[in-house]
């Protein structure tokens, strides 16, 4: 079995390399956190010295990190993995970063006989947390092969989506909707509430026809509309990603004028400091704008 660098225990990385460690995997770690490197030494991981150190003695090492900026940082930089790694050593990025930096990553990997794997996740922390990841992945046939059994060990859905940049490309096809769901929730349950209607027979209705979606039937109701803010994936974060949309739309012409909308909207929440709370909260945000009540479902309350 191959000796795997995890570089970056936020809170998805985290409990990732923390699956990978339950089910086996020699593991080398890296963060700036140091609780979060000394809950992977109790768990039987080694701590790396540092990027250039976990690049020499590892074959396969996997990024989990903020944006672009950190991710060809740890990559190209002179300490880095690919200055520092041997002929064959797979970097399998995680992270959500533009498509654009994934593809100067694999032109470059492939100058120093390396190899890229793009495997952004999807879903929430707290599948993370239960070792339930959704990975999108692009990769050769033979490095997919090679990462397959670190990914069923994170998670339990792997979708091969083609060459290299195009597990990032879905995961931003994917977030772009999830994100403009959460949106267009929120102005529909705002306007509910304007209007004095019951929320549960108004929700009762909407999972009935097709207005119904996975954000207003499975998030909504266990997160904001219970009270709970408390965050899976930011508000900050969604803007991140709606700002990847966006340039990434940009960049292959391709006219977006709802994703302009949204990341403005999230742009207000977030100078309006409802940046830290679960991305669900944009219902709080726009109904605290609006001086409307803030949509609630009674306790205990489940979908039907």
């Amino acid at each position: 079995m191959e000796k795997i660098g995890f570089i970056g225990l936020g809170r998805m990385g985290k409990p990732m390399a923390a699956n990978l460690r339950k089910k086996g995997f020699e593991l080398v770690v890296l963060d700036i956190n140091a609780q979060a490197v000394d809950e992977l030494r109790a768990l039987g991981a080694t701590v790396g010295e540092s990027v250039a150190h976990i690049a020499r003695g590892c074959g396969i090492v996997v990024t989990m990190l903020p944006s672009s900026v950190e991710v060809e940082q740890v990559a190209l930089g002179a300490d880095g993995i690919f200055a520092h790694a041997a002929k064959g050593t797979l970097l399998l990025d995680m992270s959500t970063i533009d498509p654009l930096a994934t593809d100067r990553l694999q032109a470059a990997a492939l100058a120093c006989g390396l190899s890229v794997v793009d495997a952004p996740v999807g879903r929430l922390a707290e599948h993370a947390d239960r070792g339930e990841s959704l990975f999108m992945v692009g990769a050769s046939e033979a490095d997919f092969a090679r990462v397959r059994p670190l990914l069923d060990a994170m998670g339990t859905t792997v979708y091969h989506c083609g060459d290299v940049g195009t597990g990032g490309r879905t995961k931003l096809v994917n977030n772009y909707v999830a994100v403009t769901l959460c949106q267009v929730n929120a102005e529909a349950l705002a306007l509910s509430q304007r209007f004095g209607l019951d929320i549960t027979r108004t929700l009762q209705v909407l999972y009935g026809t097709s207005a119904t979606n996975g954000q207003l039937r499975m998030n909504f109701p266990n997160k904001v509309l219970a009270g709970d803010t408390t965050p899976g994936f930011t508000i900050d974060l969604a803007h991140k990603d709606m700002a990847l949309v966006l340039g990434a739309a940009h960049a292959a012409k391709v006219p977006m004028p709802v994703a302009a909308a949204v990341f403005e909207s999230f742009s207000l929440a977030r100078a309006s400091e409802y940046g830290h709370v679960d991305f669900s909260g944009i219902a709080d945000a726009l109904c605290d704008l609006a001086r409307i009540e803030r949509a609630r479902v009674p306790k205990g309350w489940k979908p039907g």
